[in-house]
């Protein structure tokens, strides 16, 4: 009650107003509003402005900025940092001052857009942290929503480790860095893996200094390559190349480990500079080579599998880890060289005979012709000298043929040997690679393992017949078939060849007689060794008319001898004059005549 008391009406209160129901006087209440107006914040559209959450709900985040109304933003803008909570200070775009409803109409997301790209490009120079929602899958990455804007995450630049599923990123609101900006594009690239590469280096090096090789550490299939694969040894990788995998070849990694698989692996060697580490894991278990059967040696037979092909040979692997080579050369008795590929090929399971073994060196050497018989072994019963046998051509050369008659037996038909009667220049004239020949056993080196071999033998030497046939100054009918600056080449009968050279060929009529002409020749040399018949066509005319001049000339001797002693005996007196200066060749022959005949009257 004596607090009461104690109050003292105010002096200039308005009565009459509060009887009339308002306490206040016109002045007071303008004056009243002018202070309210002036404690408020002023604002204008479209201006950015800081304000208050003040209360958060699933809808809406109500802000206030200091106006008369707060205003209410959707929650949806605010999906980028679900850490918000009420007394957080927001920036806010200025849309509408007041709706029809009276409402101040507020955005977060066009504030954010509006300064945007100046705090990107801010970021960018100082490499500030910053926060992004993923949005959704795109080819090759993510996109993140950055302070309004959507940037680009490349797949790679997700984590340190490989991601298989982008799916799970999606709607999380993750620290980036931004590491690009297309200022042209406006394209912005983000990177999460940059954050904690740094921390990654510095547990690398803490790890890699207490790495020695030897060392063996348990570490998780992180990526399979057609190299090699990738262990994560707890904060650093090492790289098992895919030879050291295992002992025996394996063509892919996958063949041996799987993702995430856990296993022990030894360090063979590490670069602590560029942060290197090279693994293995064959190495943790005994070299196949050392637990080879002791009791194999050179001359035995062994199984394998074909898994590597060359040309100079191939790889068997007579037991995991062990390898030996058959080469090409020990594949066959043939000496024709061919790829390997045309007796096996990988995966072919082959029998081989042991040729070569250096177990230290842990090298195999193997073949598989010495499964045979070498042919060569008694070749002298199988193919003695004079037996004929069939053979297949495999190669010319320009003294002769190279034949195979079976596989590794070979030999050498020369040039000479192929025809008693043809001139052959090439042997390609005569026959092809790949025919069939008919070969007779001439001689036999065992040591070169080579045959030579005769096909002409195959019939009696015609040059015997041809010696009785084309004897000297014989005529006989021929064709010509080649014409060389030389002379001519004439097909005669029999199938022998002639040869006449270019004044034998010429004719009667003074012209030169053509390729494929029909003449007739004469004979005017036999060789039977060197197998050579000179003709001419001209010899025949020539010695036609020397023959038609010399009895014509016999002829006139004659006449001049029946002529000479009826004029003797018609003149009475002898007339004896210089007989030795006068006395022609025809008197001689004349006289000659007459004393022959004189003798045999006398007779």
């Amino acid at each position: 009650m004596s607090n009461l008391t104690n109050v003292l009406p105010l002096a200039d209160f308005d009565w009459e107003g509060y009887e009339k129901g308002s306490a206040q006087t016109a002045q007071s209440l303008e004056e009243q509003e002018k202070a309210y107006e002036k404690s408020l914040t002023g604002v204008n559209d479209h201006d950015v402005v800081d304000g208050t959450v003040i209360s958060i709900n699933k809808r809406e985040v109500v802000v206030n900025i200091g106006y008369k109304s707060d205003g209410i933003i959707p929650v949806s803008e605010f999906r980028y940092n679900p850490d918000l909570k009420v007394g957080d200070t927001v920036e806010v775009y200025i849309e509408n001052q007041e709706d029809k409803k009276g409402q101040l109409l507020l955005s977060h997301k066009k504030a954010r857009a509006t300064k945007s790209w100046e705090r990107v490009n801010a970021a960018l120079e100082s490499e500030e942290i910053v926060k992004g929602f993923v949005k959704c899958r795109t080819k090759g990455g993510m996109i993140v929503d950055v302070f309004g804007i959507e940037a680009f995450l490349p797949g790679s630049q997700i984590d340190v480790k490989p991601i298989r599923d982008y799916d799970v990123f999606v709607g999380k609101t993750m620290e980036f860095k931004i590491v690009k900006i297309n200022q042209d594009y406006r394209n912005v690239v983000v990177s999460h893996k940059a954050l904690i590469e740094a921390e990654l280096e510095a547990q690398k090096k803490e790890i890699i200094s207490r790495l020695e090789k030897g060392q063996v550490l348990e570490g998780t299939v992180k990526n399979i390559t057609s190299y090699g694969v990738f262990i994560d040894l707890g904060g650093v990788d090492g790289l098992i190349h895919i030879t050291d995998l295992s002992w025996g070849r394996v063509s892919d990694p996958h063949e041996v480990v799987e993702l995430d698989q856990k296993l022990n692996v030894v360090i063979l060697d590490f670069d602590e500079e560029k942060k290197r580490i090279a693994l293995g894991l064959k190495q943790l278990t005994p070299h196949p080579w050392d637990a080879l059967d002791q009791n194999l040696k050179v001359g035995d037979h062994v199984k394998g599998k074909v898994v590597v092909m060359a040309d100079y040979g191939a790889f068997i692997e007579v037991a995991p880890g062990v390898e030996g080579l058959i080469h090409v050369s020990e594949m066959s008795w043939s000496q024709h060289l061919r790829s390997a590929q045309d007796f096996m090929k990988v995966g072919d399971e082959v029998e081989a005979v042991i040729l070569t073994l250096d177990r230290e060196e842990r090298k195999m050497s193997l073949g598989i012709k010495q499964l045979k018989e070498d042919p060569w072994e008694n070749i002298e019963q199988r193919y003695p000298v004079g037996s004929r046998h069939h053979a297949r051509v495999r190669n010319f050369t320009n003294f002769g043929v190279f034949v195979e008659i079976e596989e590794g037996v070979d030999g050498l038909i020369h040039i000479s040997d192929l025809s008693w009667t043809k001139k052959i220049k090439h042997p390609s004239e005569f026959t092809k690679i790949g025919e069939d020949i008919e070969v007779v056993v001439l001689e036999i080196d065992k040591d070169n393992r080579r045959l030579s071999l005769g096909h002409k033998q195959l019939e009696e030497n015609p040059w015997d017949v041809f010696e009785t046939v084309f004897t000297v100054d014989s005529v006989h009918e021929g064709t010509i078939t080649e014409m060389l600056d030389k002379g001519a080449v004439i097909q005669l009968e029999y199938g022998v060849e002639g040869f006449a050279t270019p004044k034998h060929l010429v004719k009667e009529d003074g012209s030169q007689a053509q390729q494929g002409e029909k003449l007739e020749f004469k004979v005017i040399e036999f060789n039977k060794e060197s197998k050579r018949i000179i003709l001419s066509h001209s010899r025949i005319y020539e010695d036609e008319a020397r023959r038609e001049a010399r009895e014509a000339r016999k002829a006139e001797r004659a006449a001049a001898a029946t002529k000479r002693p009826a004029k003797a005996a018609r003149e009475e007196q002898p007339v004896i004059q210089n007989q030795a200066a006068s006395t022609t060749l025809g008197d001689i022959d004349a006289l000659a005549a007459l004393k022959a005949k004189m003798e045999k009257g006398e007779e």
